[in-house]
């Protein structure tokens, strides 16, 4: 059985992937502000994880703080993660991020 990424982590068609998290920052309401690969930008809320096992850490908001990207996902320092695909689904998409090109350099 073949078990490429693309076939491994899809959107529910079975064919294409979710975006992966290009950036990330996290905010003191136990929130994530997550730029994706295809740009769109999501709020991810973090707050009903608190309590729950290995993410009890994120109680202290300074550690909760050191969010970080690493391999396309968002992850803490004692190895923390959590699922591309979740990040991606179940985040608040907020708005694109604009680039200079998207808003034209201005000349005619």
């Amino acid at each position: 059985m073949d078990l490429t990424a693309d076939k491994v982590c899809c959107n529910g068609d079975g064919m294409t992937m979710n975006p992966r998290v290009k950036a990330v920052v996290a905010k003191v309401d136990y929130t994530l502000e997550i730029t994706f690969t295809n740009r769109e930008v999501g709020i991810f809320d973090c707050s009903h994880l608190i309590t729950f096992g290995v993410f009890k850490e994120f109680e202290d908001i300074h550690y909760f703080m050191r969010a970080h990207v690493e391999h396309g996902t968002v992850v803490w320092p004692h190895e923390q993660d959590i699922c591309p695909d979740t990040l991606y689904q179940d985040s608040t998409k907020v708005a694109p991020v604009s680039t200079e090109r998207d808003l034209g350099s201005g000349r005619e």
